[in-house]
């Protein structure tokens, strides 16, 4: 059987994801661990380890559940030179500093016990000065028998001297992230063996760093193959920050893609103007200018459009990331517009994700900003409110099938307000926005005999072919209709 007649995972729509930057989330005393580390609180930096490890979060799953959820995404794992991991020395090794493999496995089996899936992050693109066979053109040349696994093409390579160029291909013209030769046979098997050994040991998915990287004809479509013969649901999703109707739609290479478009009108619409224009700017995403309404409608119809509804479903619905400022930074520290954009997110067709400490409302610019230690310590700190509300939209999504499962349906778009409806089966729910700063009395068409609010403020009432909603400013409400 091919990978693309087994459809989907059908788990990713019943999920609620964390995301995990492994060295910033949480530190265990169980592992011994060198002297030279940032001290946990202060401000990340580019190249520092603060020593975060899987350990850290076997001990930190409690909260994960209390919040709700039941996914979780982790940045890489493997060995590496880079406190993000996304320069790969051993492919096949979890990093030491994070516990190694024993911690890998006792984090998969501790996460399974609680109903949590974990899917890793793989970098197949480019590998780094580390990784052996490069290594061993540093030491060998032009003999090395690892030569054709890269592009090189000056022996000795430049591989430190950042005033020229690398005499290899590499990602970015990054002297320390060689990209790897995927017309090579070998490299390519190589890449399927890591993406099989993996959920062999028991990850239940892949997240794709750059897939776009990789012009090799068919080679995403059989990594699809490969991992998905070894584990039928598991989860295969791109960062591709684009429209991807070309990766996901047929079926071929990818379930879903960490959903930036999503993002991008979220964020517009929610912020009302709010956008921290400085903050934004290194940020690879359209946030500004604000969205109203009814453009909102016209942006989410044409995310719509994009993709078939069972690939809406799988997509990873994100507000921010390692890659980008922390959202309540990038919405100029406005808790309210954080809520309004969470809420659109979890009542979105597709799996929430909530980049780790983002429910307690950390702060911080882009990378390194982004990438601060969890603030376990200084629960002061805490926007408990906002975490709160996290837990209840949770709670939330894992109650009401019409939010995981069901249609989406405009109702309303006029001024800053947006409403539309969920329903699956025999519930139906009502989503209602008002990202302005004025208390509004909207009315769409709308069949039902009552509405009962489940979630947020306002009132509402139907009768007569007709809903009739009253709401405060820079609030939501969500009703069932019956």
């Amino acid at each position: 059987m091919e990978a693309a007649d087994l459809g989907r995972p059908g788990w990713v729509s019943d999920a609620v994801f964390y995301q995990i930057f492994p060295d910033r989330f949480a530190r265990s005393e169980r592992l011994t661990k060198p002297d030279n580390l940032e001290d946990w609180d202060a401000p990340p930096t580019v190249d520092g380890y603060k020593g975060g490890d899987l350990l850290g979060i076997v001990e930190h799953l409690d909260w994960l559940s209390d919040l709700g959820i039941n996914a979780v995404y982790l940045n890489p794992i493997f060995q590496s030179a880079s406190n993000h991991r996304y320069h790969t020395h051993d492919y096949h090794r979890v990093d030491p500093l994070l516990g190694g493999d024993e911690a890998f496995d006792e984090l998969i089996a501790a996460c399974h016990d609680r109903g949590i899936r974990v899917i890793v992050d793989g970098v197949f693109n480019h590998a780094s000065r580390g990784f052996f066979p490069f290594s061993d053109i540093l030491e060998s040349g032009a003999a090395s028998p690892w030569v054709d696994w890269f592009a090189v093409h000056r022996f000795p390579p430049n591989a430190y001297d950042t005033g020229r160029p690398p005499d290899y291909e590499a990602w970015w013209n990054l002297h320390a992230l060689p990209k790897l030769n995927t017309e090579n046979p070998e490299v390519r098997e190589f890449l399927m063996g890591v993406g099989e050994h993996w959920i062999r040991r028991g990850a239940d998915g892949w997240r794709l760093d750059v897939p776009e990287e990789i012009k090799t004809e068919g080679f995403w479509e059989e990594f699809r193959t490969r991992v998905r013969r070894v584990n039928p649901e598991a989860y295969l999703v791109g960062e591709i920050w684009d429209p991807a109707t070309g990766w996901i739609n047929d079926l071929t290479r990818f379930d879903g893609v960490m959903n930036y478009q999503l993002t991008q009108a979220v964020l517009r619409f929610a912020a009302n103007g709010r956008i921290d224009s400085r903050v934004v700017a290194p940020v690879n995403m359209t946030l500004e200018p604000a969205l109203n309404g009814l453009q909102y409608r016209r942006a989410v119809d044409r995310l719509l459009d994009l993709y078939p509804e069972d690939a809406h479903r799988a997509n990873l619905n994100l507000l921010g990331s390692h890659d980008t400022a922390r959202v309540l930074t990038m919405v100029g520290g406005d808790a309210e517009s954080v809520v309004l954009a969470h809420l659109l997110t979890f009542t979105f067709p597709g799996a929430p994700c909530i980049y780790y400490g983002d429910e307690v409302g950390m702060t911080g610019e882009n990378d390194p900003g982004s990438r601060g230690g969890f603030p376990w310590e200084r629960p002061e700190s805490w926007n408990r409110e906002l975490l709160e509300t996290l837990r209840s939209l949770a709670a939330l999504r894992h109650a009401h099938s019409a939010l995981r499962h069901g249609g989406y349906r405009h109702l309303l778009a006029e001024g800053q307000v947006y409403a539309f409806e969920r329903a699956h089966e025999d519930e139906r729910l009502v989503v209602v926005v008002n990202a302005g700063d004025h208390e509004v009395h909207p009315w769409a068409d709308l069949d039902g005999e009552s509405a009962e609010r489940i979630w947020g403020s306002g009132e509402a009432s139907v009768g007569a072919g007709a809903l009739r909603i009253a709401l405060g400013p820079r609030s939501a409400g969500i009703w069932r209709i019956v």
